[in-house]
């Protein structure tokens, strides 16, 4: 018996909340301000992907099992794409976007019940709403929690809003997985696809410093908060922050050391080299630490096992628990197979 190989990090696009999403005016100027900021070049290059490489991975079970295969993951924990968020939408509308996402990833984990775990969506610009859609997608629905982004319309993750959404997420055992969309740096990222390979790791960085240093996870202290992209830059530089915690008293809110509340997070692998993986796994702890391949996008990871058995002197017991063993107790799922 061993554990099952479980992918964090995998994405699906939901046709049906695309559909609503669009019938909104305000949909295009979102979607050409998102193009703007990423730069011609790289939104053309994207929408070519979008039509070509990622389409039967995001949209056909079929496809994604077959991929799954190809990588060794016996289960992914799929989650809307991040421009799927819709933030800008009003109440209406938002209503309308998530029922359909969070119907949408149920019918993946239904098709296939054995093989997906779901992370649905919610409407954070309005966050009683929002915690109501997540008592909903994990009550009625039966998803493990949710994929939302680092920021929401300019106002922190850490914003006293959001503190309903956090209690219930405490309260239901949630898994929140915080991956960005786009970045607030803007326009200094257009080129190079800065926007994407600088943008995300900075954009989860922020996000998580705003939630340590304001003390959300002093709160609530068993949130199951899980940072993409091996949380940002966040745990390869908790020195500099735990410096600015002691000698600046702006700085000393959270009650311990920001360092310390790495054991309060987890994070996925995708970090592209075993040396980067074993120092976020010294740093975090294997018990911290899960698998994430960003499927099926090009930034991802397409040998997520071969990369953690590359990571030198990990026991086994630590290579199962990053294996699945960590995952499959977050999402409470059947953690063995023959």
């Amino acid at each position: 018996m061993k554990n099952l190989a479980i992918d964090i990090h995998a994405h699906a696009l939901i046709g049906k909340a695309d559909e609503i999403a669009r019938q909104e005016d305000r949909w295009r100027r979102e979607a050409q301000e998102a193009a703007r900021l990423a730069g011609k070049e790289s939104s053309e290059h994207n929408q070519r992907l979008m039509q070509t490489a990622y389409l039967a991975g995001l949209t056909r079970v079929e496809a994604r099992v077959a991929s799954m295969d190809a990588m060794g993951i016996d289960v992914q924990a799929v989650s809307p794409i991040p421009t799927q968020y819709y933030y800008w939408a009003e109440r209406a509308a938002a209503e309308k976007v998530v029922a359909a996402a969070n119907n949408g990833i149920a019918e993946i984990c239904n098709s296939r019940p054995e093989r997906f775990a779901g992370l649905g969506s919610v409407a954070l610009q309005f966050p009683e709403l929002a915690a109501d859609q997540l008592e909903h997608a994990m009550r009625e629905l039966h998803l493990k929690g949710v994929i939302i982004s680092t920021a929401v319309n300019g106002a922190e993750l850490a914003d006293p809003r959001f503190e309903v959404f956090w209690a219930k997420a405490e309260a239901l055992g949630a898994v929140v997985f915080i991956h960005p969309r786009g970045c607030s740096l803007g326009a200094r990222l257009t080129p190079y696809y800065f926007s994407n390979v600088i943008g995300n790791p900075t954009e989860t960085t922020v996000a998580l410093a705003h939630l340590i240093f304001g003390g959300l996870f002093d709160r609530y202290s068993k949130l199951k908060v899980v940072a993409a992209h091996g949380g940002g830059y966040f745990p390869f530089y908790t020195a500099r922050f735990d410096h600015g915690w002691r000698v600046r008293p702006e700085a000393h809110i959270c009650a311990n050391a920001p360092s310390t509340y790495l054991k309060k997070i987890w994070f996925d692998s995708l970090v592209y080299t075993p040396e980067q993986l074993e120092y976020l796994i010294r740093r975090a702890g294997a018990a911290n630490v899960v698998l994430g391949t960003d499927f099926p996008f090009d930034m991802g990871m397409e040998d997520p096992i071969g990369h953690l058995n590359a990571v030198a002197g990990l026991s086994d017991a630590d290579r199962q628990m990053i294996r699945g063993g960590n995952a499959s107790r977050l999402l409470g799922l059947q953690v063995e197979r023959s």
